[in-house]
């Protein structure tokens, strides 16, 4: 499945938003590879969904959804980023937001939003930025519209594509129908797994196949035909807010929040946020629990985890490698990998295989930076807590069969 390259950044413009010119506009998924999955995505668009994306596109990049005009949706989820954060997200007033944005590239599949899951749609997920006062600042939905309302050209577009006044309703139906068209599974490792041999080099093969052996990484970041997308969709401690917050004392702490207060806790700088999933159904077995992101792009989606604290890809494989930070809710998966330094290089070759082709330029340059950042520092780099020369981090698993599991039938 692959969106048309030079449709991913078209000239946004409003004139048309309807016909032929208008799905020129839109990201496409070309007839030679389109696949059930993107049929799936869309059957329950209808038939004015097209020129509805067209004006959600527009909208997508529009500061003036925020109270201040200072952020688009754009600004934190950005596009030549496979729509995903830079490490640089700010709401208004220049807020720093204390949660890395996701990317939005596939995410029409995510079973909840969020890193934390607190809510299950993509409409829920779009109407929580623009009413944070954190991110888009908006008072309320009708201060939203009352703006808008003011714009011409909004004016002009809701009527014509939703047969009636501009309403937050309308505004989000926009937003949604954008962000639905945002899916791609056009990577060398899809061409690699439906037959390519030639698709993936020798050092992404043997990543994939420690991916899948004493990397232990597939099972979170779960793969199948059926379920493409690198996520288990389940919330786990990775250790990752022990390293900064007493879990056990916030849980303590914590009330029940009312739904609407979820959203401010969530991106609060307060120790609250590291809380994660617990902050959503209060089960001590999810205190520190995040969501596991996609996989999809994740070469160029740096910074990591829900709070962007680890810089690399080598960062992230170093943490996993030593056992992750222990405390009480550590998930018991998490146990040191014992991994050599070649053998990183081989995950990290077949992570980078997971680019998708429309984003594959840009993401040369920026991987390249990363990679010079992981050679000037490793912070969470340990040979001897990943070795078990130090600790007691759990046992590593035997070395794997040096083989792709695709070449072994697995799929």
């Amino acid at each position: 499945m692959a969106l048309t390259g030079t449709a991913l950044f078209p000239a946004l413009a409003l004139a048309a938003t309807s016909g032929a010119a208008a799905l020129e506009a839109l990201p496409r998924v070309e007839r030679a590879t389109e696949t059930p999955l993107y049929a799936f995505a869309l059957a329950d668009a209808g038939p004015g969904s097209d020129a509805a994306a067209v004006l959600g596109q527009r909208l997508y990049v529009d500061r003036r959804l925020s109270s201040d005009g200072s952020v688009s949706c754009d600004g934190c989820h950005l596009t030549y980023q496979a729509f995903a954060d830079n490490g640089h997200a700010e709401g208004v007033h220049h807020s720093p937001l204390h949660r890395a944005p996701p990317t939005l590239f596939n995410a029409m599949f995510n079973a909840t939003q969020f890193w934390d899951g607190r809510v299950a749609t993509l409409e829920q997920q779009a109407r929580g930025p623009l009413l944070n006062p954190t991110e888009m600042g908006n008072a309320s939905e009708a201060a939203l519209v009352a703006r808008l309302t003011e714009v011409e050209e909004y004016r002009e577009a809701f009527p014509r594509v939703f047969g009636r006044a501009l309403s937050f309703e309308d505004v989000i139906a926009a937003l949604t129908a954008y962000e639905r068209r945002l899916i791609g599974l056009d990577a060398p490792f899809d061409r690699f797994i439906a037959g390519d041999d030639r698709a993936l080099d020798a050092s992404a093969k043997r990543g994939w196949a420690l991916f899948n052996g004493r990397g232990r990484c597939i099972g979170c970041h779960a793969y199948s035909p059926a379920n493409p997308f690198f996520t288990d969709q389940r919330f786990h401690n990775l250790g990752i807010a022990a390293q900064r917050t007493d879990l056990r004392a916030r849980a303590r702490q914590l009330q029940a929040l009312a739904p609407a207060a979820l959203d401010r806790a969530a991106l609060s700088g307060e120790d609250l946020a590291e809380l994660g999933r617990f902050l959503v159904t209060e089960h001590p077995a999810d205190i520190g629990g995040f969501k596991t992101p996609t996989l999809r792009n994740v070469a160029m989606t740096d910074p990591y985890m829900h709070d962007g604290s680890l810089a690399t890809l080598w960062d992230v494989l170093d943490h996993y490698n030593k056992g992750g930070t222990p405390n009480p809710y550590l998930d018991g998966a998490i146990q040191r990998l014992g991994l050599s330094e070649s053998e990183i290089e081989d995950l990290i070759a077949f992570l980078e295989s997971l680019t998708s082709d429309q984003f594959s330029a840009r993401e040369r340059p920026r991987f390249y930076y990363q990679r010079k950042a992981a050679q000037r520092r490793r912070p969470e780099r340990d040979p001897d807590a990943a070795t078990g020369r130090r600790g007691d981090r759990g046992d590593a698993l035997p070395a794997p069969v040096d083989r792709s599991p695709a070449t072994l039938g697995a799929f």
